[in-house]
Protein backbone atom coordinates (compact mmCIF):
# COMPACT_ATOMS: atom_id res chain seq x y z
CA UNK A 1 0.00 0.00 0.00
CA UNK A 2 1.15 3.63 -0.80
CA UNK A 3 2.55 6.15 1.77
CA UNK A 4 -0.04 8.37 2.57
CA UNK A 5 0.41 12.13 2.82
CA UNK A 6 -2.37 13.66 4.63
CA UNK A 7 -5.58 12.58 2.09
CA UNK A 8 -3.00 12.02 -0.88
CA UNK A 9 -1.17 9.53 -1.95
CA UNK A 10 2.71 9.72 -2.27
CA UNK A 11 3.55 8.88 -5.61
CA UNK A 12 7.04 9.86 -5.91
CA UNK A 13 9.80 11.57 -4.78
CA UNK A 14 11.42 14.93 -5.91
CA UNK A 15 15.20 14.11 -4.37
CA UNK A 16 17.39 13.52 -7.32
CA UNK A 17 14.55 13.97 -9.83
CA UNK A 18 16.24 14.24 -13.22
CA UNK A 19 14.14 16.70 -16.06
CA UNK A 20 13.42 13.54 -17.86
CA UNK A 21 11.86 12.12 -15.00
CA UNK A 22 10.61 15.46 -13.85
CA UNK A 23 8.39 15.40 -16.70
CA UNK A 24 7.18 12.10 -17.33
CA UNK A 25 5.86 12.85 -13.59
CA UNK A 26 3.92 16.07 -15.35
CA UNK A 27 2.89 14.37 -17.78
CA UNK A 28 0.82 11.87 -15.64
CA UNK A 29 -1.72 14.60 -14.87
CA UNK A 30 -2.55 18.45 -13.94
CA UNK A 31 -0.02 19.76 -11.28
CA UNK A 32 -1.15 22.59 -9.04
CA UNK A 33 0.77 25.25 -11.07
CA UNK A 34 -1.34 24.19 -14.03
CA UNK A 35 -4.55 24.47 -12.20
CA UNK A 36 -5.33 28.22 -13.32
CA UNK A 37 -4.27 27.45 -17.07
CA UNK A 38 -6.47 23.78 -16.91
CA UNK A 39 -9.62 26.15 -16.53
CA UNK A 40 -9.24 29.08 -18.49
CA UNK A 41 -7.98 31.28 -15.29
CA UNK A 42 -3.89 31.86 -15.93
CA UNK A 43 -2.98 35.13 -17.65
CA UNK A 44 0.09 33.39 -18.49
CA UNK A 45 -0.77 30.02 -20.27
CA UNK A 46 -3.78 29.03 -21.98
CA UNK A 47 -5.66 26.16 -22.11
CA UNK A 48 -4.63 25.20 -25.18
CA UNK A 49 -0.94 25.62 -24.85
CA UNK A 50 -1.48 23.18 -21.70
CA UNK A 51 -3.43 20.84 -23.40
CA UNK A 52 -0.54 20.47 -26.39
CA UNK A 53 2.13 19.40 -23.58
CA UNK A 54 0.06 16.92 -21.64
CA UNK A 55 -0.75 15.10 -24.62
CA UNK A 56 3.01 15.28 -25.45
CA UNK A 57 2.63 17.23 -28.59
CA UNK A 58 4.93 20.11 -26.95
CA UNK A 59 7.61 19.65 -24.23
CA UNK A 60 7.27 22.18 -21.63
CA UNK A 61 9.05 25.42 -21.91
CA UNK A 62 12.22 24.88 -19.40
CA UNK A 63 12.15 28.31 -16.85
CA UNK A 64 15.05 27.75 -14.37
CA UNK A 65 17.10 30.12 -16.34
CA UNK A 66 14.93 32.98 -16.16
CA UNK A 67 15.60 35.56 -13.77
CA UNK A 68 12.20 36.09 -12.35
CA UNK A 69 12.35 32.10 -11.62
CA UNK A 70 15.70 31.95 -10.81
CA UNK A 71 15.54 34.06 -8.53
CA UNK A 72 12.67 32.57 -6.91
CA UNK A 73 14.14 29.59 -6.51
CA UNK A 74 17.39 31.09 -4.39
CA UNK A 75 14.42 32.75 -2.44
CA UNK A 76 12.27 30.37 -1.39
CA UNK A 77 14.48 28.82 1.82
CA UNK A 78 15.03 32.38 2.81
CA UNK A 79 11.71 33.46 2.78
CA UNK A 80 10.18 29.72 4.14
CA UNK A 81 12.37 30.87 7.31
CA UNK A 82 11.49 34.43 7.30
CA UNK A 83 7.45 32.92 7.69
CA UNK A 84 9.14 30.89 9.96
CA UNK A 85 10.03 33.62 11.91
CA UNK A 86 7.08 35.99 11.55
CA UNK A 87 4.36 33.22 12.78
CA UNK A 88 6.12 31.21 15.15
CA UNK A 89 5.13 28.00 13.43
CA UNK A 90 7.40 25.32 12.11
CA UNK A 91 7.58 24.48 8.00
CA UNK A 92 9.80 21.59 6.37
CA UNK A 93 9.83 20.56 2.86
CA UNK A 94 7.51 17.38 1.44
CA UNK A 95 9.83 16.37 -0.81
CA UNK A 96 7.85 14.29 -2.61
CA UNK A 97 4.78 14.84 -5.61
CA UNK A 98 1.41 14.01 -4.05
CA UNK A 99 -1.71 12.58 -5.95
CA UNK A 100 -5.26 13.00 -5.24
CA UNK A 101 -6.66 9.56 -3.71
CA UNK A 102 -9.62 9.50 -5.88
CA UNK A 103 -8.76 11.75 -8.57
CA UNK A 104 -6.01 10.66 -9.70
CA UNK A 105 -5.09 13.23 -12.77
CA UNK A 106 -4.74 15.96 -9.74
CA UNK A 107 -0.98 16.02 -8.71
CA UNK A 108 0.65 18.26 -6.37
CA UNK A 109 4.00 19.62 -4.81
CA UNK A 110 4.09 22.02 -1.97
CA UNK A 111 6.92 24.27 -1.16
CA UNK A 112 6.72 23.68 2.13
CA UNK A 113 4.21 21.87 5.00
CA UNK A 114 3.38 24.11 8.21
CA UNK A 115 3.12 22.99 11.39
CA UNK A 116 1.05 25.32 13.50
CA UNK A 117 -0.09 24.07 17.35
CA UNK A 118 -4.01 26.27 16.72
CA UNK A 119 -4.84 25.22 13.46
CA UNK A 120 -2.90 22.01 12.91
CA UNK A 121 -1.23 21.14 9.61
CA UNK A 122 -1.43 23.73 6.85
CA UNK A 123 0.38 24.26 3.45
CA UNK A 124 2.69 27.41 2.52
CA UNK A 125 2.53 28.48 -0.92
CA UNK A 126 5.67 30.67 -1.50
CA UNK A 127 5.84 33.50 -4.22
CA UNK A 128 8.35 36.22 -5.27
CA UNK A 129 6.69 39.48 -7.48
CA UNK A 130 8.45 42.11 -9.31
CA UNK A 131 7.40 45.94 -8.29
CA UNK A 132 5.36 46.27 -11.20
CA UNK A 133 3.21 43.63 -10.45
CA UNK A 134 2.44 44.79 -7.09
CA UNK A 135 -1.13 46.12 -8.17
CA UNK A 136 -2.16 42.70 -8.82
CA UNK A 137 -2.32 41.39 -4.77
CA UNK A 138 -3.74 44.75 -3.53
CA UNK A 139 -7.19 43.07 -3.23
CA UNK A 140 -6.01 39.74 -2.20
CA UNK A 141 -4.15 37.07 -4.18
CA UNK A 142 -4.45 36.69 -7.59
CA UNK A 143 -7.03 34.47 -9.42
CA UNK A 144 -4.27 32.05 -10.63
CA UNK A 145 -2.37 31.34 -7.35
CA UNK A 146 -6.07 31.13 -5.55
CA UNK A 147 -6.34 27.97 -8.02
CA UNK A 148 -2.80 26.80 -7.40
CA UNK A 149 -3.39 26.45 -3.47
CA UNK A 150 -7.31 25.48 -3.81
CA UNK A 151 -5.83 22.15 -6.04
CA UNK A 152 -3.30 21.73 -3.15
CA UNK A 153 -5.72 21.76 -0.38
CA UNK A 154 -8.08 19.41 -2.52
CA UNK A 155 -5.25 17.09 -3.49
CA UNK A 156 -4.06 16.70 -0.18
CA UNK A 157 -7.38 17.39 1.96
CA UNK A 158 -5.61 19.69 4.81
CA UNK A 159 -7.40 22.90 5.68
CA UNK A 160 -5.77 26.21 5.10
CA UNK A 161 -2.89 27.20 2.98
CA UNK A 162 -0.40 30.88 3.65
CA UNK A 163 1.15 32.22 0.65
CA UNK A 164 3.84 33.97 1.42
CA UNK A 165 4.84 36.86 -1.18
CA UNK A 166 7.94 38.85 -1.50
CA UNK A 167 7.25 42.28 -3.80
CA UNK A 168 9.53 43.93 -5.28
CA UNK A 169 12.33 42.61 -3.06
CA UNK A 170 10.83 44.09 0.17
CA UNK A 171 7.27 43.68 0.51
CA UNK A 172 7.08 40.73 2.27
CA UNK A 173 2.91 39.51 2.76
CA UNK A 174 1.04 36.68 4.27
CA UNK A 175 -2.32 35.91 2.98
CA UNK A 176 -4.54 33.28 3.84
CA UNK A 177 -6.54 30.12 2.01
CA UNK A 178 -9.28 28.83 3.91
CA UNK A 179 -10.28 25.51 2.64
CA UNK A 180 -13.69 26.17 0.56
CA UNK A 181 -15.45 23.52 -0.32
CA UNK A 182 -18.01 24.64 -2.83
CA UNK A 183 -15.10 26.06 -4.96
CA UNK A 184 -13.12 22.93 -4.54
CA UNK A 185 -15.54 20.89 -6.44
CA UNK A 186 -15.97 23.40 -8.63
CA UNK A 187 -12.40 23.32 -9.52
CA UNK A 188 -12.53 19.46 -9.51
CA UNK A 189 -15.06 19.34 -12.37
CA UNK A 190 -13.56 21.83 -14.73
CA UNK A 191 -10.23 20.01 -13.95
CA UNK A 192 -11.97 16.74 -14.77
CA UNK A 193 -13.25 18.11 -18.18
CA UNK A 194 -9.75 19.28 -19.48
CA UNK A 195 -8.09 16.07 -18.77
CA UNK A 196 -10.76 14.62 -20.66
CA UNK A 197 -10.04 16.60 -23.47
CA UNK A 198 -6.65 15.06 -22.95
CA UNK A 199 -7.37 11.84 -22.87
CA UNK A 200 -9.79 11.47 -25.85
CA UNK A 201 -7.18 14.04 -27.80
CA UNK A 202 -9.14 16.15 -28.41
CA UNK A 203 -8.13 20.12 -27.77
CA UNK A 204 -9.93 23.01 -25.85
CA UNK A 205 -11.37 25.79 -27.29
CA UNK A 206 -9.15 28.52 -27.70
CA UNK A 207 -10.21 31.83 -25.55
CA UNK A 208 -9.18 34.57 -27.29
CA UNK A 209 -5.52 34.91 -25.55
CA UNK A 210 -2.17 35.78 -27.39
CA UNK A 211 -0.88 32.75 -25.97
CA UNK A 212 -3.93 30.53 -27.34
CA UNK A 213 -2.81 32.40 -30.76
CA UNK A 214 0.47 30.94 -30.83
CA UNK A 215 -0.40 27.84 -29.43
CA UNK A 216 -2.70 27.49 -32.64
CA UNK A 217 -0.09 29.03 -34.61
CA UNK A 218 2.36 26.43 -33.56
CA UNK A 219 -0.09 22.89 -33.49
CA UNK A 220 -1.15 24.50 -37.48
CA UNK A 221 2.12 26.03 -38.87
CA UNK A 222 1.76 25.37 -42.41
CA UNK A 223 -1.60 25.85 -44.83
CA UNK A 224 -2.48 23.10 -47.13
CA UNK A 225 -3.88 25.36 -49.99
CA UNK A 226 -7.37 24.41 -49.82
CA UNK A 227 -10.23 25.96 -49.12
CA UNK A 228 -13.13 24.36 -47.28
CA UNK A 229 -16.73 25.60 -48.03
CA UNK A 230 -18.66 26.74 -45.32
CA UNK A 231 -21.54 28.44 -47.19
CA UNK A 232 -24.23 25.90 -45.59
CA UNK A 233 -22.50 25.49 -42.69
CA UNK A 234 -25.02 27.19 -39.28
CA UNK A 235 -21.99 27.24 -36.87
CA UNK A 236 -19.55 28.00 -39.39
CA UNK A 237 -21.60 31.42 -40.79
CA UNK A 238 -22.90 32.49 -37.32
CA UNK A 239 -18.85 32.99 -36.24
CA UNK A 240 -17.98 34.07 -39.42
CA UNK A 241 -20.77 36.98 -38.71
CA UNK A 242 -20.20 37.17 -35.39
CA UNK A 243 -16.16 38.49 -36.07
CA UNK A 244 -17.53 40.62 -39.13
CA UNK A 245 -19.80 42.47 -35.89
CA UNK A 246 -16.69 42.45 -33.47
CA UNK A 247 -14.13 44.33 -35.97
CA UNK A 248 -16.56 46.45 -36.86
CA UNK A 249 -17.22 47.16 -33.30
CA UNK A 250 -13.67 47.45 -32.71
CA UNK A 251 -12.92 49.82 -35.37
CA UNK A 252 -15.37 51.91 -34.27
CA UNK A 253 -14.15 51.93 -30.13
CA UNK A 254 -10.55 52.44 -32.24
CA UNK A 255 -11.63 55.75 -33.64
CA UNK A 256 -13.45 56.96 -30.57
CA UNK A 257 -10.41 56.29 -28.75
CA UNK A 258 -8.12 57.66 -31.36
CA UNK A 259 -10.68 61.05 -31.13
CA UNK A 260 -10.64 61.74 -27.46
CA UNK A 261 -6.90 61.46 -27.49
CA UNK A 262 -6.49 63.79 -29.56
CA UNK A 263 -8.69 65.97 -27.98
CA UNK A 264 -6.52 65.76 -24.80
CA UNK A 265 -3.65 66.46 -26.96
CA UNK A 266 -5.28 69.51 -28.43
CA UNK A 267 -5.81 70.68 -24.62
CA UNK A 268 -1.80 69.42 -23.82
CA UNK A 269 -0.75 72.06 -26.16
CA UNK A 270 3.04 72.19 -25.51
CA UNK A 271 2.35 71.00 -22.07
CA UNK A 272 4.31 67.73 -20.66
CA UNK A 273 1.38 66.21 -19.15
CA UNK A 274 -1.85 66.94 -17.29
CA UNK A 275 -3.52 65.29 -14.28
CA UNK A 276 -6.70 63.90 -13.71
CA UNK A 277 -8.87 63.01 -10.44
CA UNK A 278 -8.10 59.48 -12.21
CA UNK A 279 -5.07 59.33 -13.41
CA UNK A 280 -2.61 61.37 -15.68
CA UNK A 281 -0.95 61.73 -19.30
CA UNK A 282 2.13 62.61 -20.40
CA UNK A 283 2.84 63.76 -23.99
CA UNK A 284 6.93 63.47 -24.44
CA UNK A 285 9.29 63.49 -27.46
CA UNK A 286 11.52 60.75 -26.73
CA UNK A 287 15.46 61.71 -28.00
CA UNK A 288 16.26 60.94 -31.29
CA UNK A 289 17.77 57.95 -32.08
CA UNK A 290 20.08 56.73 -35.23
CA UNK A 291 19.80 53.49 -37.42
CA UNK A 292 21.48 52.21 -40.07
CA UNK A 293 20.04 53.06 -43.73
CA UNK A 294 19.73 50.07 -45.14
CA UNK A 295 18.46 51.69 -48.38
CA UNK A 296 21.79 53.31 -48.75
CA UNK A 297 24.05 50.71 -47.92
CA UNK A 298 22.24 48.34 -50.36
CA UNK A 299 22.94 50.71 -53.15
CA UNK A 300 26.39 51.82 -52.37
CA UNK A 301 27.18 47.87 -51.10
CA UNK A 302 24.62 45.57 -52.29
CA UNK A 303 27.71 42.16 -52.59
CA UNK A 304 28.28 43.30 -48.12
CA UNK A 305 23.86 43.33 -47.24
CA UNK A 306 23.47 39.84 -49.42
CA UNK A 307 26.41 38.40 -47.21
CA UNK A 308 24.15 39.22 -43.77
CA UNK A 309 20.51 38.08 -45.50
CA UNK A 310 19.04 35.27 -43.33
CA UNK A 311 15.61 33.59 -43.64
CA UNK A 312 13.30 34.71 -40.72
CA UNK A 313 10.44 32.24 -39.73
CA UNK A 314 7.04 33.67 -40.16
CA UNK A 315 3.29 32.65 -39.26
CA UNK A 316 0.30 32.18 -41.25
CA UNK A 317 -1.75 35.40 -42.02
CA UNK A 318 -5.31 35.70 -41.12
CA UNK A 319 -6.99 38.05 -43.27
CA UNK A 320 -10.97 38.44 -43.36
CA UNK A 321 -12.36 38.76 -47.20
CA UNK A 322 -16.32 39.95 -47.59
CA UNK A 323 -18.38 40.61 -50.11
CA UNK A 324 -17.57 44.45 -49.74
CA UNK A 325 -13.79 44.62 -50.40
CA UNK A 326 -13.52 41.39 -52.72
CA UNK A 327 -13.36 43.49 -56.08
Amino acid sequence: MRERYGQALRLASTLELSRQQWLALRGLGIGSSDAASSVGLSPYKSALSLWLEKTGRREPEDLSEKQAVLWGTVLEPVLANVYAAQTGRKVRRVNAVLQHAEHSHMLANLDREVRCPKLGQGILEIKTASYHSAPQWEEGIPVAYQCQVLHQLAVTGLQWADVAVLIGGQDFRIYRVTRDDDKINDLIEREQDFWALVRFDQPPPPEGSDDAGQALNWLFPRDNGTTLDLSDSTDGNALFHTLLALRERREELEQQEAQAKQQLQTVLGDATGALFAAGRISWKKPKDREQTDLERLSADHPDLLQQYRKAVSSSRRFVIHTERNAT
